[in-house]
This record gives C-alpha cells, sequence and structure tokens, in this order.
C-alpha cells in the first residue's frame, strides 16, 4: 500500500512538473514573438506563478514519491539507473534555481517597469537565455524520466 501511494505522488510530481515546464515553455515563447508589453506582462507573471504553483510541487512530490517507492521495495539509491536518476533531477534541479529562477526575476522587474509599446532588448535577450537554459533543464529530466520508466541494468 506504502508503495502505490508513493507511486501515486511519484507518477503526479511528474506529470506537473513535466506538463508545466513544456507548456510554459511554449505559451511564452509565443507571448515573447507577440511582443506586446502588456502581453508580456501577464506571460512573465504567469511563469512565476506556474513555477512556484507546479514546477516547485511537482518536484516535491517527485522527491517524496520517489524516495517513498525507492525505500518501500528496497531499491538501492546509490546503483545504476536510480542514481543516475537522481543525479539528472538534481543537475536539472540546479540549472532551475540558479540560471532560470534568477532570470525569471530579472524579467519580472524590466516587466513592471516597461516604456510604452515596447519591452526593451535587455527582456528580449534574457528571453532568449531563459528559453535556451529551459531547454538545457529539461533534458536530463527527459532522460530521468527514460530511466525511471525503462530501468536499464
Amino acid at each position: 500500500m506504502l508503495y502505490d501511494v508513493a507511486k501515486f505522488l511519484h507518477i503526479t510530481g511528474v506529470a506537473m512538473l513535466m506538463g508545466n515546464i513544456t507548456v510554459t515553455a511554449i505559451w511564452k515563447f509565443f507571448a515573447d514573438r507577440d511582443g506586446r508589453p502588456e502581453v508580456l506582462r501577464f506571460a512573465q507573471k504567469l511563469v512565476t506563478y506556474t513555477d512556484w504553483s507546479m514546477t516547485a510541487w511537482g518536484a516535491a512530490l517527485i522527491i517524496l514519491g520517489g524516495y517513498g517507492m525507492a525505500i518501500s521495495a528496497g531499491y538501492p539509491l546509490g546503483e545504476g539507473w536510480l542514481l543516475w536518476s537522481q543525479v539528472l533531477f538534481f543537475v536539472s534541479g540546479l540549472v532551475w534555481l540558479l540560471v532560470l529562477v534568477p532570470i525569471q526575476v530579472k524579467q519580472a522587474r524590466l516587466a513592471k517597469a516597461f516604456p510604452a509599446g515596447d519591452v526593451g532588448e535587455a527582456y528580449r535577450a534574457l528571453s532568449r537565455r531563459w528559453l535556451a537554459w529551459g531547454l538545457v533543464s529539461t533534458v536530463p529530466l527527459v532522460i530521468a524520466t527514460w530511466l525511471m520508466v525503462a530501468k536499464p541494468v
């Protein structure tokens, strides 16, 4: 029973995290292409809201459920696919915390003070960095998800 509850939490967390990072990147990309300050201001606010409501909570559920499953099933945490999944998850989290969140904070500050009709080159440059680093942080998550499903020997 404990394993099933942990698995439910883990899968729910994966859906929240992976769904949010994918959808947020898509709609932010299109908001950035639109270019209107009011659209970008709103999109930037939602990036912050969804990161804390979906990404952070999704990551917490992944950790709670993942360790719950591993412990209840007796999986060795320091070996093979499970070790590499943890490493990749940690690397992705570091990129999010150390690179993406600071970019989002800068963008949010810029968005609050957009001049009429123009968002400025600083915001656009940060958007390009955010998208590129977002893709970098997504790759380890996709690999970790595959490792969790395939459990290669």
